[in-house]
């Protein structure tokens, strides 16, 4: 009832605060798909240390189930309850690792539904994994592949807010590093970068040494089997996060008219070449816009009379021939002119570029004979990109 109560108070789902004090119990929660996930604490505890947990029992429900959403949490709620039980014991946190849990308890599939249906069975596993009685809990024995391949993906999402004039007021990147590793036995990788002064601010995984890393800026770890993220940093301000696109924007309401004028142009500015793909423009209209008449060169777009929500579906630019957006608003008439100008929204995503300038310098694996595939892909999107008219 605390928590509802909260809930209706919050104009947004965001904005329900995260740490909720009641008489007896704190409740702690964390907002994704949609969905609340909250945890009932009985005495004080680090509030980090349960929101990174609530985080942890997301990510492998999704891991398990494709998706995370509230149909999916219903039509599996008995292996949602066996997961929990094996993730937490007593109120402390077990086991946490995916491929150490799919182990104790098996993913639902509809062949093994249908079984368990018709048997009684659960899909508890018969035997404890045997990772969970190593130095390396996160990483299960026996594995073997026939085809050996690692793959990493460094994303970079970058958000920033840009005045009217097109100078940054701030830009920061949130990066990961997602891996997909498939080795056969006990592979021991290190991972090195061309130019690791760039992280400063960095979250590991727990298989990495974090000894190794403070001495000699080199990620060294016996990885997990399969999918999992190495680490997560963040690169502010002070090192002058370049800006990958710039938009050229004439927005004008005259005082005693009804009609008004809206261009903007789209364009690449620090990209190394690489081609924006995917861009997004998004834009919140004044309440006091009726309609507007506007002409893509390319993409399309609409208008929602509405919520006054504009949105431009451009897809990729060109640079030799720019997508631009031009064309006439109307507004109500005897209304005086909108006291500010609309802020534009954008979404896009580079491939093979990392806007920070990280760079991997090289792979190596050791304790293992055989030779692995290794592959590394960078990306770059907008995360939350704002330009200012």
């Amino acid at each position: 009832d605390y928590f509802f109560e909260a809930q209706e108070r919050a104009s947004e789902a965001e904005n329900v605060p995260p740490v909720i004090p009641t008489p007896h119990h704190y409740l702690l929660s964390v907002y994704r798909h949609k969905i609340f996930f909250v945890a009932v604490i009985q005495s004080e505890v680090p509030p980090l240390f349960v929101i990174e947990f609530l985080h942890r029992v997301v990510d492998t429900f999704q891991d398990y189930f494709g998706v995370c959403s509230e149909v999916m949490i219903k039509d599996n709620v008995v292996v949602v309850y066996e997961v929990l039980e094996e993730m937490l014991d007593n109120g402390f946190p077990l086991a946490t690792e995916s491929n150490i849990l799919k182990e104790l308890i098996k993913p639902p599939t509809i062949l093994r539904t249908v079984v368990n249906t018709i048997t009684g069975s659960t899909n508890v596993g018969d035997q404890l994994p045997t990772g969970q009685l190593s130095v390396v809990p996160w990483r299960r024995t026996g594995v073997k592949y026939t085809n050996n391949e690692a793959y990493f993906d460094v994303i970079e999402e970058i958000d920033a807010i840009i005045d009217k004039s097109g100078s940054t007021i701030t830009a920061e990147i949130q990066g990961v590093i997602d891996a997909c590793v498939k080795l056969t036995g006990m592979p021991d990788l290190t991972l090195s970068f061309m130019n690791p002064r760039l992280l400063d601010d960095v979250s590991f995984h727990p298989c990495v040494r974090f000894k190794r890393w403070e001495s000699e800026r080199i990620l060294s770890f016996i990885p997990p089997d399969g999918n999992f993220r190495l680490l997560s940093y963040h690169v502010s301000a002070q090192n002058l996060v370049a800006i990958p696109v710039y938009v050229k924007h004439n927005i004008s309401f005259r005082d005693s008219s009804s009609l008004g004028r809206f261009e903007i142009t789209v364009g690449p500015k620090q990209t190394m070449g690489k081609t924006v793909e995917g861009v997004m423009v998004t834009s919140q209209m004044p309440k006091g816009v009726l309609n507007m008449t506007l002409t893509p060169s390319q993409g399309t777009h609409i208008f929602d009379p509405v919520t006054k929500l504009l949105s431009w579906d451009v897809g990729k630019i060109n640079p030799q021939k720019l997508p631009s957006l031009k064309g006439s608003v109307s507004l109500q008439a005897g209304t005086s002119k909108p006291d500010e100008n609309p802020t534009i929204n954008l979404q896009f995503k580079i491939q093979q570029l990392a806007i920070s300038g990280l760079k991997v310098n090289r792979l190596d694996m050791y304790g293992e004979k055989y030779k692995p595939f290794k592959g590394i892909k960078y990306m770059t999107k907008a995360g939350k990109f704002q330009v200012r008219t």
